[in-house]
């Protein structure tokens, strides 16, 4: 029996319950929130208009519902596979549940069956891999497939099928970091496009290669020089890989976020006028993709451990606001006081922890240190509803929203866990998304 068959069998057999059904609303208000708030960028203008232009089949619209969840860097992420499962696997579910009138419930449960394909193959793949290939655009396509197929109500070869042809388009590379180019964007709609379109093929008969991760041709020989199988069905009994994933308090690359914890304890110890000295550590993944020491586009700050650390240790604060051109000329000046490097005992706990370390040496000769194993919004450490609503009050707001227009919207997603939401729900929700003559 192909792995592909065992994980489908695995993920359909695991039960769901209320509270299973609570946290999957709660990622995908994150998720949708998220792309309402991205709605507000530059790159969303573009990928709006491309849309416009195209028709607007499912395929176009799971795509560009994707890019704009992304565009913010506020998404969620799943750390053990080091993927953003609901940018790729709430869109593909979303434009189904519209296109079929789904239910509530089954809307959900395959937002689970999703993020559970998706996180159990990126656990996979070995950290090789993500030195070179974006783990969301390679491992997410079978995530949106596996959703879709749940809404499809395919059978078991059908949907091993629809995994088959979605993970013979995995593809994302990291090389737009060098220049901050948009392609990361891309890569979280063709990876949710990927997946809804293999899924739809399915059904109509298309078949897929069954041993698409383990064939002599497949996936894990192809890309992944370290992969490890067996983490694919590993532990079947643990809870639902979306309740292990980890919701984002702050908007840049998660890898800078153990640091910009403890630059936020440290903030009220230090002056910022008397810092001769800051030294980071934390591990190879978080240096490969975020040793920036002068950023010199919002892009790229945020993926700058650099300008992520000093604007939390100076300010106190990450919001939208604090990577803009004049807060990276504010904070030029710290360039040559900071150091990061490789920590091997974080190393060696990365990635069912990412953790960091900040030393930071003022003028007086006094030195003050913080460290983290796990991030706030964690499994280990997570926000709350309380905290997560308003978390996505806050991007509502951001998108152009007034606050009794988000109350509401925010109030008819997490009545989806009571089965109880308006059944015109999905299509408004893709109806606001993708409309291009109203931005808020």
């Amino acid at each position: 029996m192909s792995l592909t068959k065992q994980l489908v069998l695995l993920i359909r057999s695991k039960p769901v319950t209320t509270a299973d059904l609570e946290a999957a609303s709660l990622f995908v208000l994150d998720a949708l929130c998220n792309a309402y708030a991205g709605r507000q960028t530059e790159p969303a203008d573009k990928f709006l208009r491309w849309f416009s232009s195209q028709g607007q089949e499912a395929g176009r619209q799971a795509f560009t519902i994707g890019a704009l969840t992304h565009i913010l860097e506020t998404d969620d992420l799943h750390k053990a596979s080091v993927t953003h499962p609901g940018c790729v696997i709430v869109p593909a579910a979303l434009t189904v549940a519209s296109r079929q009138n789904a239910s509530a419930i089954e809307f959900l449960t395959s937002v689970l069956h999703g993020y559970e394909a998706s996180c159990r193959i990126g656990n996979a793949v070995g950290p090789a891999h993500y030195r070179i290939w974006h783990n969301t655009a390679t491992c997410g396509p079978f995530g949106s497939a596996m959703a879709v197929s749940s809404l499809l109500g395919l059978n078991v070869e059908q949907c091993v099928d629809a995994l088959g042809n979605a993970g013979t388009q995995s593809s994302g590379l990291w090389q737009f970091l060098e220049t901050g180019a948009m392609s990361k964007h891309l890569h979280a709609g063709r990876a949710a496009e990927a997946g809804l379109v293999s899924a739809d093929l399915a059904a109509l008969g298309v078949t897929g290669p069954p041993a698409i991760l383990e064939g002599n041709k497949g996936f894990f020989r192809a890309t992944c020089p370290d992969a490890d199988p067996g983490a694919v069905l590993r532990s079947p009994e643990e809870p639902w890989q979306l309740c292990l994933t980890s919701i984002k308090p702050w908007p840049c690359c998660r890898h800078t976020h153990p640091v910009v914890d403890a630059a936020l304890e440290l903030h009220k110890k230090v002056d910022g006028r008397s810092i001769e000295r800051i030294e980071v550590a934390s591990y190879q993944a978080a240096l490969d993709v975020c040793d920036r020491p002068q950023p010199t586009t919002e892009y790229a700050a945020k993926f700058s451990l650099q300008h992520c650390v000093c604007t939390a240790l100076l300010d106190g604060h990450l919001g939208f606001e604090s990577f803009g051109p004049e807060q990276r000329r504010r904070l030029a000046q710290y360039g040559n006081r900071i150091s990061v490097s490789r920590s091997a005992s974080i190393e060696a706990e990365y990635p069912g922890n990412w953790g960091g370390s900040l030393s930071v040496t003022l003028s007086d000769g006094s030195r003050h240190t913080a460290s983290r194993t796990d991030c706030l919004g964690d499994p280990e450490y997570p926000l709350d509803r309380a905290a997560m609503t308003r978390k996505a009050e806050n991007l509502l707001l951001f998108g152009g929203w007034d606050d009794q227009r988000a109350q509401l919207r925010i109030k008819s997603i997490l009545e989806l866990a009571e089965g109880s939401a308006d059944e015109t729900l999905f299509t408004t929700i893709v109806d606001e998304l993708l409309c291009i003559s109203d931005k808020g």
